[in-house]
């Protein structure tokens, strides 16, 4: 089986929904996240253990609805990005091998840039980044265009598929 077959027996596929995070060491297992507008997809994985995560959040900044924070963290990115790192250390991964990839952030239904939250989303991830020393292997972000995620836990393999450019193996 190539990398990132889904349709064979043994694969198992993660759905990553909006708002949500996943982390799986299953070597069998495929993370998904799909449709990555203004919302950013973060894909990590460390390659000596093989523990892959997903985030898929849609907001800069929690302190836009601290209620909602609460029950839903994975909604923000400052309180979605810490989980998944911690996650992934529970299995394991370490923060200096891991490949990091991170998408979406693109202007889909604010044409004119009226909130720009894609652009804030963007904003927010690269500077929790910077302040924690997390460095990105690879950036899809902005545009116009929705974007799907897909991440091998066996093997790090990443696809992203962007509307109107097909699927890229990043």
């Amino acid at each position: 089986m190539g990398p990132l077959q889904e349709n064979g027996t043994d694969t198992v596929k993660i759905t990553v929904g909006v708002a949500d995070m996943k982390v799986s060491n299953d070597p069998e297992a495929i993370l998904v996240t799909y449709s990555l507008g203004s919302c950013i997809g973060i894909a990590v994985y460390d390659p000596a253990v093989q523990v892959a995560g997903i985030l898929h959040f849609m907001l800069p900044d929690s302190s836009l609805d601290p209620v909602k924070a609460k029950s839903r963290p994975y909604m923000f990115a400052d309180t979605g990005i810490p989980p998944l790192f911690k996650e992934a250390y529970k299995l394991g991964a370490k923060k200096q091998r891991m490949r990091i990839i991170v998408a979406g952030g693109a202007q889909v239904l604010d044409q004119q840039g009226f909130f720009n939250i894609g652009k804030r989303n963007h904003m927010a991830v690269r500077k929790i980044f910077w302040k924690n020393r997390a460095m990105v292997s690879h950036e899809d972000v902005g545009g116009n265009v929705n974007r799907t995620v897909k991440l091998a836990v066996k093997d790090g393999s990443c696809r992203l598929k962007v509307s109107g450019r097909g699927e890229l193996l990043v």
